[in-house]
């Protein structure tokens, strides 16, 4: 009875076991498996690459023959020159950008400003134009005023005229 319950134990232990390696198997599989598509993947990858730095050698070689033939002393230098005319382009663009919104705005505000003004001048017109007719309103009665006072003043001529007379008059029946 002992030995057959030790064969037992023993067998269980080792379907336990067999089970157990059964299950890392599978998960080194799957590992490996992940591992083989991360292989391909790098090798496509390294593919590609290797296909543009073959396209790119030819620039490699200009850049060179460009350094032997300029002022510069690499290609590092070439290519910071390059990063520099680019980052100074944008910058060019950018204020062009803001002087033309600025011209704009400046435009806008003088069309404002000639409004205004025109508005102002209207407004002057007009006043001008009701004070001249005014002045000639009070030239009308300048004129008129002026021929009233030469008829009193005629008027008066008389009077005093005829006070003379009758002052002599009277003077003259007192004597």
């Amino acid at each position: 009875g002992k030995h057959h319950q030790e064969n037992e134990r023993l067998q269980i232990q080792a379907l336990e076991k067999a089970k157990e390696e059964k299950k890392q198997n599978i998960k080194k599989d799957s590992e490996l498996l992940g591992a083989k598509r991360e292989l391909e993947a790098l090798r496509k990858q390294h593919q590609k690459l290797t296909k543009k730095l073959l396209k790119y050698s030819l620039f490699k070689r200009y850049l060179e023959d460009v350094v032997e033939n300029s002022q510069f002393w690499d290609i590092e230098d070439i290519i910071a020159f390059y990063k520099t005319l680019v980052r100074t382009r944008k910058e060019l663009v950018q204020s062009q950008r803001w002087h033309q919104e600025l011209t704009k705005q400046g435009k806008v505000l003088l069309q404002q400003h000639r409004a205004e003004k025109e508005a102002d001048i209207l407004q002057c017109k007009d006043e001008l134009v009701q004070l001249k007719e005014r002045v000639e309103q009070a030239q009308r009665d300048i004129l008129q005023w002026e021929d009233r006072w030469v008829e009193l003043q005629d008027r008066a001529a008389r009077k005093a005229v005829e006070l003379k007379s009758l002052s002599m008059a009277i003077h003259s029946l007192y004597q």
